[in-house]
């Protein structure tokens, strides 16, 4: 998994995220299943806006993420935070967290079934008992009739991305190519390669029960409503029960 150029470039084309709406999203979820946490896993944390976000709502964070290029940016952006720079199936935390998330479609980019559950595994290690871990997943329907075998040009603040895929069954590899106007006028190309797996609802539930997780709510996006078949974003709300 790369995401060398992709760091560089991340925050520019995620303007959209709404990470302040998302974060008051996630804390509603927590709240109306548990409890708002104290201290909260941001599992593949990328750039920090999450943590960032939730910091905002007085919420402390450990931001968790396997790319260097990554949590620099993160740092540069929320210097008082703490980040660890960890695979999600490498997880080590110094204690226990009281909630956990792992947001924009993160869950998809571990490809591997095996290095899945074990990664829900090191969650449930390192979260208290009866808290929840909150995460999204792009869905079937997304690979299949969004990215597919599709290619998008994006455009922002001098920089051209061309974003090409290819789909074959569940796992969709994303071709990035960045191309960052210099002052000369010329452009600079950056390339980045990686690849998302779709999961059905089916395994991440039995995955979660494996790690000792009970599944309390799957729901459409930023809704609190069981997803439509053309959902593209789900929310899994999972309680550790042992």
């Amino acid at each position: 998994m790369a995401y060398e150029s992709f760091a560089e470039f991340y925050d520019l084309f995620m303007q959209d995220a709404d990470y302040a709406a998302r974060t008051k999203y996630l804390l509603s979820l927590f709240e109306s299943y548990d409890q708002r946490p104290n201290l909260l896993l941001d599992l593949a944390c990328g750039t920090g806006s999450f943590s960032r976000a939730f910091h905002a709502f007085a919420v402390d964070t450990v931001g968790v993420d396997p790319s260097p290029e990554m949590l620099s940016i993160a740092h540069e952006k929320d210097p008082e935070g703490l980040y660890l720079m960890q695979s999600a199936e490498e997880l080590d935390l110094y204690g226990t967290v009281d909630g956990a998330i792992c947001c924009m479609d993160s869950v998809n980019h571990i490809v591997d079934y095996e290095n899945l559950k074990t990664a829900f595994l090191k969650v449930s290690l390192f979260l208290e008992p009866q808290r929840l871990f909150i995460f999204d997943v792009n869905t079937v329907y997304k690979h299949e009739n969004i990215l597919g075998n599709n290619a998008f040009v994006l455009e922002n603040d001098g920089v051209f991305c061309s974003w090409q895929n290819a789909t074959e069954g569940h796992f969709t590899d994303i071709y990035l190519d960045f191309f960052k106007e210099l002052p000369s006028g010329d452009y600079q190309r950056f390339s980045d390669l990686f690849t998302e797996r779709a999961y059905t609802k089916e395994e991440l539930t039995e995955a979660l029960k494996a790690a000792g997780f009970k599944v309390e709510a799957v729901l459409g996006d930023l809704t609190d409503q069981p997803p439509e078949e053309n959902c593209d974003r789900v929310y899994f709300v999972a309680r550790k029960i042992r």
